[in-house]
């Protein structure tokens, strides 16, 4: 990752020149959090974390950031002399990448000094959203393949190269088995798959031809792109001739199929899947692409299908349907000179956007018998509890809606682990593909219900009862 101290909003430099300028470097407490699954979803994959952390770990002004900010005319001197030393001396907080989440918890936690704390906000939300927009998308799409392979190659159609990388990345993360991407495979050491376009068909005499000698290149990753001519007519045969040869060779066919990028995908996989059974080669991969998302898919499986490997570009790179991940970076506590954390609270008329004060944490709630996720609960940092005691949980908005969990019958897990302690880094990121294995095992804690695309089932996110009278307090207060 680039230097990227400057990827920052004005406003967060200015703020930092006003701090230096009236003393005011308090220790404070920023969460971020989101206040709406994407695509009308009842769940998140929170993603980005590793490139969070490099962009603290090398948060440092050069001489030609500092040459710059000076021309612009309206930071002085002694403040532009403060930020040659700069460094991240704070605390960070955050959930695992991988880890599926909830609106309006915190999912990262930021303690420091006021000053360094408003400067990370810009940066730690556009790494954030971005790779968690993607990696949500990726396991939405995943979800509708139903075990399927589903490969990520949208790097053509993405907003740039950065988006192309790391959202590939986040896409893994999310589900698919590989990228067609391979400066992403190499940087992340994720898998990188392909087949051959139009024009490799097109570049040859025949479509015979063209089949044989990407056989003869690739005998063992051989899928061939049967729709260049008359899917039905002229690729499938040729595909089949050619997979004949290879099998009288005595070459052995360990991946092996046809690929169709255009069509009645649902009409045309079943008639291609019964040409290749008849013709001996039941086990032959039918990959299907052309603008897929998860509701085609949906639609595509619910159609009796025979496709069982999916290529998705455009729209899951780009998250076509919903293009932006909503998270946000509030102020919930100020430290006092005594070390006491003194609540914060954001008002506003619309009651989603009325911030949780306090420093905090979060818990997920298991049941037991299952290991299905039955709520998450917001609670401040120092609150403990007991699962061998009952736990009432209640909506913190629509205070009637409440349930009561027996002691004994759920677990509890803290989802913020530590990042940073004092400016270092104390976590290391897993490896890609790690992430992925400890996703599809968090996804599996949800219940079906929660990952339908329809009207999803709402995965309650509550406030503790010391937290919920911490806020309600505050609000009166305010109200006076």
């Amino acid at each position: 990752m680039e230097h990227l101290t400057l990827l920052t909003d004005l406003y967060e430099l200015t703020m930092m020149q006003g701090y230096f300028k009236t003393e005011n470097n308090d220790t404070v407490v920023f969460d971020a959090f989101y206040r709406t699954n994407p695509s009308g979803g009842g769940y998140a994959v929170c993603a980005g974390l590793e490139q969070i952390i490099e962009y603290i770990k090398d948060l440092r002004f050069s001489e030609k950031d500092i040459a710059y900010l000076r021309g612009l005319g309206i930071f002085d001197e002694d403040f532009l002399k403060y930020l040659e030393t700069f460094r991240f001396s704070g605390d960070i907080y955050a959930v695992p990448e991988g880890t599926v989440i909830f609106p309006r918890e915190p999912l990262i936690k930021v303690i420091a000094p006021i000053m360094e704390a408003q400067l990370i906000e810009t940066a730690l939300l556009n790494i954030f959203n971005h790779q968690s927009l993607i990696a949500t998308k990726a396991a939405r799409v995943c979800y509708a393949a139903q075990g399927d392979g589903v490969m990520e190659f949208g790097l053509r159609r993405a907003q740039g190269p950065d988006a192309g990388v790391y959202g590939a990345r986040a896409a893994v993360i999310g589900g698919c088995c590989g990228t067609s991407n391979v400066l992403c495979g190499q940087m992340f050491d994720v898998p990188v798959k392909g087949t051959h376009a139009h024009s490799w068909i097109m570049s040859f005499p025949d479509e015979y031809t063209a089949f044989q000698k990407y056989a003869e290149l690739y005998p063992s990753a051989c899928i061939l792109l049967v729709d260049t001519y008359d899917t039905l007519k002229s690729g499938v045969p040729n595909a089949i001739r050619v997979f004949t040869e290879m099998r009288k060779a005595g070459i052995p066919l360990t991946f092996y199929g046809v690929r169709m990028d255009s069509g009645d995908l649902a009409y045309l996989s079943k008639l291609v899947r019964t040409m290749l059974d008849e013709a001996g080669f039941s086990d032959a991969v039918i990959s299907a692409s052309n603008d897929l998302d998860e509701y085609l898919i949906e639609n595509l499986k619910a159609q009796g299908a025979k496709i069982t490997s999916w290529g998705v570009g455009t729209n899951l790179i780009t998250s076509k349907d919903c293009p932006a991940f909503g998270g946000v970076y509030k102020l919930a506590a100020i430290q006092s000179q005594t070390g006491e954390f003194l609540p914060k609270i954001k008002l506003s008329e619309n009651t989603e956007k009325v911030t949780n004060p306090g420093n905090k944490t979060v818990y997920r709630i298991y049941e037991k018998e299952s290991g299905k996720i039955k709520a998450d609960l917001i609670c401040l940092a120092d609150e403990t509890f007991d699962t061998s005691k009952d736990l009432r949980l209640f909506h913190s908005l629509e205070t009637w809606k409440r349930t009561t969990l027996k002691g004994g019958t759920y677990t509890m897990r803290e989802l913020l682990v530590p990042i940073f302690q004092n400016g270092a880094c104390v976590y290391q990121s897993p490896s890609v593909m790690d992430i992925q294995k400890y996703c599809d095992s968090e996804k599996e804690t949800l219940w079906n219900e929660t990952k339908r695309f329809a009207n999803p089932h709402e995965v309650y996110v509550d406030l503790s009862d010391e937290l919920f009278d911490m806020k309600r307090r505050i609000l009166n207060e305010y109200n006076q």
